[in-house]
C-alpha cells in the first residue's frame, strides 16, 4: 500500500537543499518565498544548506544529507520544498538514512525528481512533483501552480482533479516580472501520438529523465520491487520532462529504461513541454515519442504541464491516476489510494 502524508493548515513548511542552494547574491528570492507564503498562512525554517552554493552544490554531500534529516525530522516541520532544482542530488543518495525519512510531503521538481522518485521506489511514500520553492514568492498564483496546494491536503482515500492549463510560459522575462512570477503568454495544448483523443490510468511515476535514469541498476531504482511491493498487479503511468536532452540523448534515455524493466506493465506515458526538444539530423521529440507508443503498444501524450517550462500541474508518484487529453484539452484525476 502506497502511503499519503497528511497535511493540515496552519502548517511548517521545511526548507533544505539536497542539491543547490541558493547564492547571496538571490537571497531575496528565498525570503521573498517565505513572505509570500506567510501571507497564505505557513510558516518556514530554513535549513543552512538552503542559503549556501558552492561548485554546483550547496554543501558537500554528507552535509547536505545530515541538514536534510535535521529538517524532516523536526517534528514542527509538517512538509518539506526545496529552494529549487540543481544538478548534484545523486551524490547524496548513499548518505540518506531512508528508514529514518519521516511519512511527510515533499513538494519539488528538476533535480529533487531524484530524491522524490527514490523515496517512493523504496518506501512507498507518496512524493509530489511540482513547483518548487522560489516559483511561490509570487503576490498570486496562477490557477495550475496554485492547485499544489489542495492536492497536498488531499487526504488519503480521497481525489482530486486538475485540468491543463490555458497558457504556458514560452520563455522567462527577467526584467517584466507578473505578480504570479511566470510570464504566461503560449496557447496550451497537451497532444497525442496518435492525434486522438486517449484515457489513460496507472500509478504515477516519474520525474525529471535527465536525472532520474542515473537510478538505474542502483538500490534506489528497483521499479520491480515497487511494484511487487507497493501496487502489485496495477500499471504505471509515465511522466517525464526534459531539461537539456538532446532528442538522441532522450531517445537513448528511454531505451536503457526499457531495457531495465522500468517499462514493464506500463500502461501509458505523458511528457512535459521542453526547450530542450530541438532535432537531431532530423529526428525530433515527436519520432521519439511515436517510436516510444509503437515499440510498448501503450498511448502517449507530450507538452503536458510538467517541468521547465511552466506552469505545471502536482503529480504525486504512487497515486492512481486517470488522465484524459481531448481537443488539446487535459484532465489528471488522481485517487490517494
Amino acid at each position: 500500500m502506497i502511503q499519503y502524508p497528511s497535511l493540515h493548515k496552519p502548517a511548517t513548511i521545511g526548507v533544505t537543499a539536497l542539491s543547490s542552494g541558493v547564492p547571496e547574491a538571490l537571497h531575496p528570492l528565498l525570503k521573498g518565498a517565505e513572505k509570500s507564503l506567510q501571507k497564505r498562512g505557513y510558516q518556514l525554517i530554513f535549513g543552512e544548506s538552503a542559503w549556501t552554493q558552492h561548485k554546483a552544490k550547496s554543501a558537500p554531500a554528507d552535509v547536505r544529507a545530515k541538514d536534510f534529516h535535521s529538517i524532516i525530522q523536526n517534528g514542527k516541520v509538517d512538509f518539506l520544498i526545496p529552494p529549487w532544482g540543481g544538478e548534484l542530488l545523486v551524490e547524496t543518495l548513499e548518505h540518506l538514512d531512508f528508514n529514518r525519512i519521516p511519512s511527510k510531503w515533499i513538494l519539488g521538481y528538476s533535480d529533487t525528481s531524484v530524491l522524490l522518485l527514490a523515496i517512493t521506489l523504496t518506501k512507498g511514500i507518496a512524493t509530489a512533483h511540482g513547483t518548487n520553492l522560489v516559483d511561490l514568492r509570487g503576490e498570486s498564483m496562477d490557477e495550475t501552480t496554485a492547485m499544489w496546494e489542495k492536492i497536498l491536503l488531499t487526504k488519503a482515500g480521497e481525489s482530486v482533479t486538475q485540468h491543463s492549463s490555458a497558457l504556458y510560459q514560452k520563455k522567462w522575462d527577467f526584467e517584466n516580472p507578473t505578480p504570479h512570477i511566470f510570464d504566461l503568454t503560449e496557447e496550451t495544448e497537451w497532444k497525442t501520438v496518435s492525434g486522438n483523443p486517449e484515457t489513460m490510468k496507472g500509478r504515477l511515476l516519474g520525474g525529471c529523465i535527465d536525472v532520474v535514469r542515473h537510478l538505474i541498476g542502483t538500490p534506489y531504482g528497483d521499479v520491480e520491487a515497487f511494484r511487487n511491493t507497493y501496487i502489485q498487479d496495477e500499471p504505471v503511468l509515465w511522466f517525464f520532462e526534459n531539461c537539456e536532452l538532446s532528442t538522441t540523448d532522450l531517445r537513448r534515455s528511454l531505451m536503457q529504461m526499457k531495457l531495465a524493466g522500468w517499462f514493464e506493465h506500463c500502461s501509458g506515458m505523458m511528457f512535459g513541454r521542453s526547450a530542450a526538444n530541438h532535432e537531431v539530423d532530423g529526428y525530433t521529440a515527436e519520432d521519439v515519442y511515436k517510436d516510444l507508443s509503437e515499440e510498448l503498444q501503450i498511448p502517449v501524450i507530450y507538452d503536458i504541464d510538467c517541468g521547465h517550462m511552466p506552469p505545471q500541474v502536482t503529480l504525486i508518484n504512487g497515486a492512481y491516476a486517470e488522465v484524459e487529453v481531448k481537443s488539446g484539452k487535459g484532465t489528471v484525476v488522481q485517487h490517494f489510494r
